[in-house]
């Protein structure tokens, strides 16, 4: 496996570009599906869970071709439908793929999602909401089997959750179903959003994205449509907090800034100095950071996937940080590994207790999921000495060429195979 050797005590200073968010390409990928013909998708980061996803639809009968930041994918007028089980445990987006087999095929067998390992994430406002619109479901040895030999049709489906992955099957199965469906307490999440739009351009009929309610009038069909990924959120608030971490100075550009509400309102609050311009925001860290709670909730709240890298600066803050874990029942894995270094981290039920610390040590650590990965290279940014990151590979999924980033803003980063 790879690792990352990363030496700590440089400020970090300059530009990076972010690219199309990985939880919005892959659901353009499943998108695709719906309609015969070729889909280009841009600005398509070079991750793994995208490659990942290619793969899914190979085994399904579509083919896609990269090149650079953009994939081509060919959609045949018949499907197979069924998602190949090594593949789907890989990543929890792979559920997605249900509501367009079914929506397409009017049949489905999916095995039931991995990914990181975040504990109990079941599937069932998913289920309910297709079983709502038509579709029955059975499930045996591991395999989720969907079956709407008629075709899905309208409803009325309220979510007891605002979940991003079921409005998003939803959406997906909704597109073309007969009559009007309507999702009450949907998620609002700007990859929603940016799905919802790529949907529009292959001809659906949408009204509401960017609500909690959401109204879908089904049409016959769908075309093939060219479409540009939103950025990515998530990376671009991963550098800002390697800026902050560090006590440097970086610019992150092709962002949107309103997408980052509450994240830039939290690293304000320890103690960064940040401006925002229409597709950047320039970033001062403090000297030491100062505590700050948060708690992670649906978009526009605190964005789950930005907890660890928080947690990361806090364990340096000059005071006692709680952070409130509202959407993962068991994620904090990474806890222990950032102890290692030197950090004071608790857990109790779903808050995580940091007493900030004067300095961190570096050592070798796991990066257990995508987040982690980068929240403990964060630390190690930041630590003295170098820090030792075994399987990098989590952090491929979801950053393209993140060492090579932080080299460019003066890290001193190396990849080995270990």
């Amino acid at each position: 496996m790879d690792q990352l050797i990363v030496t700590g005590g440089r400020p970090l200073s300059g530009t990076v570009n972010v690219l199309g968010a990985k939880n919005a390409v892959l659901k353009h990928l499943v998108a695709a599906l719906l309609a015969p013909g070729r889909h280009l998708i841009e600005n398509v980061p070079g991750i793994l869970d995208v490659e990942t996803m290619c793969r899914v639809l190979g085994h399904v009968g579509a083919s896609t071709q990269r090149e650079d930041h953009t994939i081509h994918i060919d959609v045949p007028e018949e499907l197979r439908p069924e998602a190949p089980i090594d593949l789907v445990r890989q990543m929890r987006a792979s559920i997605l793929i249900l509501g367009a087999l079914l929506a397409r095929c009017g049949e489905a067998r999916v095995a039931l999602p991995g990914g990181d390992d975040f504990g109990a994430r079941p599937i069932d406002l998913h289920i309910d909401g297709l079983g709502r619109m038509g579709a029955s479901f059975e499930l045996s040895h591991g395999i989720l089997r969907g079956s709407a030999p008629d075709g899905l049709s309208g409803a009325d489906v309220y979510l007891e959750f605002p979940s991003v992955g079921a409005t998003e099957n939803l959406l997906l199965g909704g597109v073309m179903a007969r009559g009007t469906t309507i999702i009450g307490n949907a998620a609002r999440e700007p990859e929603i959003e940016d799905l919802a739009a790529f949907l529009i351009k292959m001809g659906a009929r949408i009204t509401g994205v960017g609500t909690s309610t959401i109204e879908i009038e089904g049409v016959p069909e769908l075309a093939p449509a060219r479409h540009s990924a939103v950025p990515d959120r998530l990376e671009a608030g991963t550098y800002l907090v390697a800026g902050a971490i560090t006590g440097g100075e970086i610019t992150v550009e092709r962002c949107v800034p309103d997408h980052l509400r509450m994240e830039l309102r939290k690293l304000g609050e320890a103690g960064c100095e940040h401006e925002t311009g229409e597709n950047s925001i320039r970033l001062r860290g403090p000297k030491r950071p100062s505590p700050v709670d948060c708690a992670t909730l649906p978009y526009p709240g605190f964005h789950t996937d930005m907890h660890p890298q928080m947690v990361a600066l806090m364990s340096l803050a000059s005071g006692t940080s709680v952070i409130t874990e509202n959407i993962y029942d068991a994620r904090f894995r990474y806890v222990g590994e950032l102890n290692r270094m030197g950090a004071d981290v608790i857990t109790e039920g779903q808050h995580i207790i940091v007493r900030g610390v004067p300095a961190l040590s570096g050592c070798p650590v796991d990066a257990c999921d995508i987040r982690a990965g980068a929240a403990l290279a964060l630390a190690g940014l930041a630590a003295e000495g170098y820090t030792t990151i075994t399987d990098a590979h989590h952090i491929d999924r979801g950053y393209e060429g993140f060492a090579d980033n932080l080299v460019r803003l003066g890290a001193d980063v190396r990849r080995e195979r270990g």
